[in-house]
């Protein structure tokens, strides 16, 4: 794909991306509000959980598949900042960056949004049916399905974390993305195995971003790369000091006072001064025999 093909396309589906990456972001903050909200329990004790998570199930259900939808919104969001860094250098951009992708989202969203519902069948026959005593509870949740479902969920995490973290290098690389955002989408990506808080503020925010920088709006301009449809890597830190002492190397050059304004200018040559004329003998003998004034100490 040449890179006017890759302009054009970028191009054509703009809006659209735009909108699955700021509805990944939004989704994600409203389904962790609402798994906040509703009963909660103060002890952890087993048939305490279940009764309570058979009042809170809707709430529980509901998060399930707005959080499935945001993570195959982001995945989406992934494999499209995927496509441009390939499009740009196909050599160093790898084809699995892309799969793991895919599998994260379809993975965590199926896993979550099953559980939830196999949960909510259970908690329900708990709460309706039997004497609600501990074996029971245990019985219940103690299955291999859900002891199935629970270790996807966790593979699906990971893998989320994975691709995040890969798709932010690469499209750092590439220039797609500042050394800001591509650190800050990898950080985002670790956060999805190592919680900070409940609520994903980081991967949120970053998502959002993302969305600004494909509209085309971001404040102090798109990078490079998204403007040539080709692959302009940002300058590393030696590059950057080799340019600082170049510049200034240039201003030395040019006659500037060092530092600010570079070298001081040397003064221009003009006639010397001329001597001052040597007193005459009478004018000597003056001025030594005239006798020197004591000064007067004060005080």
């Amino acid at each position: 794909m040449t890179p006017e093909e890759t302009l054009a396309y970028e191009a054509r589906v703009r809006t659209r991306q735009t909108v699955v990456a700021a509805t990944a972001g939004v989704l994600l903050i409203v389904a962790s509000v609402i798994q906040l909200g509703g009963p909660h329990t103060k002890v952890n004790e087993l048939t305490l959980d279940l009764l309570t998570a058979n009042k809170r199930f809707p709430l529980d259900l509901i998060a399930a598949v707005l959080n499935g939808i945001a993570a195959l919104a982001a995945a989406w969001t992934l494999v499209y900042l995927y496509r441009a860094a390939r499009a740009r250098n196909p050599e160093k951009v790898k084809p699995y960056v892309k799969i793991i992708a895919i599998v994260a989202g379809s993975l965590t969203a199926a896993a979550g949004i099953v559980y939830a519902v196999i949960v909510a069948i259970k908690v329900h026959e708990f709460a309706t049916t039997g004497a609600q005593t501990y074996d029971e509870a245990n019985r219940l949740t103690s299955g291999a399905g859900l002891l199935a479902l629970q270790l996807l969920g966790q593979a699906g995490a990971l893998l989320v974390a994975v691709a995040f973290v890969l798709v932010s290098l690469v499209a750092m690389n590439q220039g797609l993305l500042s050394r800001f955002m591509g650190y800050l989408g990898m950080f985002a990506g670790a956060l999805f195995l190592f919680q900070i808080t409940q609520v994903p503020v980081v991967q949120c925010y970053w998502l959002l971003a993302v969305a600004y920088l494909i509209s085309g709006r971001w404040p102090t301009g798109v990078p490079p790369a998204w403007r040539t449809g080709e692959s302009v890597p940002w300058p590393s830190s030696a590059e950057m000091r080799a340019r600082r002492v170049a510049q200034a190397g240039n201003r030395g050059a040019n006659g500037a006072r060092p530092g600010l304004f570079g070298p001081r200018p040397k003064p221009a040559a003009g006639p010397a001064a001329e001597p001052a004329p040597a007193a005459t003998g009478a004018e000597a003998r003056t001025r030594a025999a005239t006798p020197k004034r004591k000064r007067k100490r004060r005080g």
